[in-house]
């Protein structure tokens, strides 16, 4: 598209910035909105996968993110009990050197501001959006009445509980998921593999992780995310019992993690998560498009979300520079990203009851026919597309060519 667009962008997380670095590369005029008084990151650790790293790579800057992240080559899992590797998946289990890029969120929150800053993005904040106008441009409207605008495009990437994505007809919250976790970001311990995110499981109800997430900032110390999970619902009732008490259920799981037990003095060191599941039948419409979490929220248990997230900002980027309209380049992006977001919402939400959940039945599956996929070809070629996020291949159509991988360093 050769016309140079006014273009607001609601949400200053990872999609919403990854969005502004390719719109305003491609000579759009951008604007930020931010509820909070200061743009920040939310949560603990996450991995990059060979999807996000691609999209990074093709901003530029894959290379600050690998001097602040922890490169992971495996995902491991045990049953507390027996000891047995119920969950065991390698990256070079497919040609091409593939790696997961595990980071703080501010390690990525930050690559992207700083960027965003270099680009002299304009970011407004304490700006509660709350819906919006369209005519021949769009106008969105504050939590005080107060209207910004007009724009030729609004991008919405305001997070699971977005209010802009009714304008579509999707006025649905996400769908509460029974498990959340305990989690924390640690100080590193070299008594775990630096390489790997460790995991273990009694049954399906509890499960503790281990993720080295490298350091938030340059300079700062190396830090590991350290999960447990819960029900929300019963969070109040861990903490009535006391500290020392879930301390010693830890490690009753998994006896090596008191060297992240011992770092916690208080149940304000952990952080509740809460996940729940959502998928927009049509991520765009009427001068609206729908990214990240917004679009599609689900539980980390194939930790896509952030990839999701950056793929979105590719694809609409792509979209809008190959359309002749607004319209085009809406319906275009929308029809890039369906089968790939379809697919792996779908085998998150399957997956999940299997990791997180009462039942059972589907952990004793799970000890089973995982440990065997995982051995016996071609399963070991399909965990791993799977935890990569390429089980559909998702850039030949959002136009982006997937890294030719570095060797470890």
């Amino acid at each position: 598209m050769d016309k140079k667009l006014d273009i607001a962008i609601a949400g200053a997380g990872p999609a919403g910035l990854a969005a502004a670095l390719y719109l305003t590369r491609a000579g759009h005029r951008v604007t930020i909105f931010e509820r909070f008084d200061e743009p920040k990151p939310v949560g603990s650790g996450l991995i990059l996968q060979p999807t996000g790293l691609t999209v990074l790579a093709d901003l530029g800057l894959l290379d600050e993110m690998l001097s602040l992240g922890s490169r992971i080559e495996r995902l491991h899992g045990t049953d507390a009990r027996t000891g047995r590797t119920v969950l065991e998946v390698r990256y070079d289990a497919r040609r091409g050197r593939r790696f997961g890029l595990a980071v703080h969120r501010a390690a990525l929150f930050g690559v992207l501001y700083r960027a965003a800053s270099r680009e002299a993005i304009a970011i407004e904040t304490n700006v509660e959006v709350e819906t919006l106008e369209t005519a021949e441009r769009a106008t969105l409207v504050g939590g005080n009445g107060k209207r910004l605008g007009p724009f030729d495009l609004i991008v919405d990437a305001s997070g699971a509980r977005s209010k802009l994505r009714r304008y579509l007809g999707d006025a649905a919250m996400p769908r509460p998921l029974a498990y959340g976790a305990f989690w924390a970001s640690l100080g590193w311990r070299d008594d775990f593999d630096k390489s790997a995110l460790l995991q273990r499981y009694d049954k399906a109800s509890i499960m503790v992780g281990v993720l080295p997430i490298g350091r938030p900032e340059p300079g700062a110390q190396e830090m590991a995310a350290f999960f447990w999970s819960l029900k929300p619902a019963d969070a109040e009732q861990v903490k009535a019992e006391g500290l020392e008490a879930w301390k010693a259920r830890v490690i009753s799981v998994w006896p090596q993690c008191e060297a992240f037990t011992g770092q916690i003095d208080s149940f304000e060191q952990l952080s509740l998560a809460r996940y729940g599941h959502h998928t927009m039948a049509l991520p765009a419409g009427r001068l609206l498009a729908v990214i990240g979490d917004a679009a599609h929220s689900t539980s980390p248990q194939l930790g896509q979300g952030a990839n999701m997230a950056l793929l979105d900002a590719a694809a609409l980027s792509h979209a809008l520079a190959k359309a002749k309209s607004v319209e085009h380049a809406l319906d275009t992006y929308a029809k890039a990203r369906r089968w790939h977001v379809r697919v792996f919402q779908a085998l998150s939400l399957s997956l999940t009851p299997f990791y997180q959940s009462d039942s059972t039945m589907l952990p004793f599956m799970r000890d089973r026919m995982v440990a065997a996929l995982a051995r016996i070809p071609p399963g070991p070629q399909f965990l791993a597309a799977m935890v990569a996020g390429t089980v559909i291949d998702p850039f030949k159509r959002i136009g982006l060519a997937e890294l030719q991988w570095p060797e470890a360093g």
